[in-house]
């Protein structure tokens, strides 16, 4: 992803490696896993399936600050320190590139989301940071995987039920347990689902247009178009071209309603809806929760996403 410099990711990795691999089998540790599972997420949906099916077996650390973007994470001491003394390291490969090479230092102890979620949607490459004209050219048509799955209920459970399998590893207690909290994750999670189908079975409209492509999977479970104005990252600046494309996309289509989004300037967003001529409302694709969040925790949060594209899309 853009945005995280190579020499910090690098640095990051290598004292990743030299904790990580001081960590294993310390007394330290040792006592700390004796209190319970240790579990570190990477950043918010997997912290809360983390919490939901551990339940008190398991202490959940986030890497990822409120507030913060996670897609920007850069590895402190203080994270590099936690990781060496987890169980399980909970992360989601590609996503948080900073975290991807201490996770491979981790070995056994990482646990990639991304299997379990099957991450089947695929979005264009858009420009990388610093990159050339030349450079860009190399990838302008390279598909990538879109990693934003937890934005469709049903893939959230299937995480829960692989997690629930990975921590009976790390904890044959728990087991039972832990499968029984996957289990009721998953009625909740089925009933979210219900409820976002009904809601957005009859729109005026089904495209929506929203600041960065965070909500393929939520557009493609409940059969609507989305357009990201900045591509997977939402560090990402769309040429003036592009904007202008999109603006003329929003009045063809009939579109109203522009998404700004929770934890990313709005700017470039807003700026499409201005020359559009349509308003904007405010979705959360849930990569972190903050004060000001419209909910607090991801049931929540989803049901007022689910309010506000009703309004935004015309659903009856």
């Amino acid at each position: 992803m853009p945005g995280i410099p190579t020499r910090a990711v690098a640095s990051a990795a290598a004292a990743a490696s030299a904790l990580l691999l001081a960590g294993c089998g310390s007394d330290d540790a040792q006592a700390g896993a004796a209190d319970g599972v240790g579990v570190v997420a990477a950043f918010y949906p997997l912290q809360w399936a983390a919490e939901r099916v551990g339940g008190d077996r398991v202490d959940v650390t986030s890497l990822t600050p409120p507030g913060a973007e996670p897609h920007d994470l850069e590895l402190t001491p203080q994270d590099v320190a936690t990781l060496s003394g987890t169980d399980l390291l909970v992360y989601l490969e590609g996503f948080q590139p900073a975290l991807d090479d201490a996770a491979a230092e981790a070995g056994d102890a990482a646990w990639d989301a991304g299997q379990a979620a099957d991450l089947s949607l695929t979005t264009e490459a858009h420009e990388h940071e610093g990159e050339t004209e030349e450079e860009h050219a190399e990838h302008a048509d390279e598909e990538v995987p879109d990693p934003h799955f937890w934005l469709d209920p049903t893939r959230l459970a299937d995480v829960g039920d692989a997690l629930a399998d990975r921590l009976a590893e790390v904890d044959p207690d728990g087991a039972a347990t832990f499968r029984d909290n996957a289990a009721a994750l998953r009625t909740d999670l089925e009933a979210l689902d219900a409820e976002m189908a009904q809601g957005l079975s009859d729109c005026a409209s089904t495209t929506m247009v929203t600041s960065h492509e965070a909500f393929g999977y939520l557009a493609d479970r409940y059969g609507l178009d989305v357009v990201g104005i900045s591509g997977l990252s939402p560090s990402a600046e769309p040429d003036p071209a592009q904007l202008a494309e999109i603006s003329t996309l929003v009045q063809e289509r009939g579109v109203t309603t522009v998404y700004t989004e929770t934890l990313v300037d709005p700017a470039v967003a807003e700026t499409v809806a201005e020359e559009a001529g349509v308003q904007t409302a405010v979705l959360d694709p849930l990569e972190g929760l903050t004060d000001e969040s419209a909910g607090s925790d991801y049931l929540e949060v989803m049901r007022a996403d689910l309010a506000t594209l009703r309004e935004g899309q015309g659903c009856a």
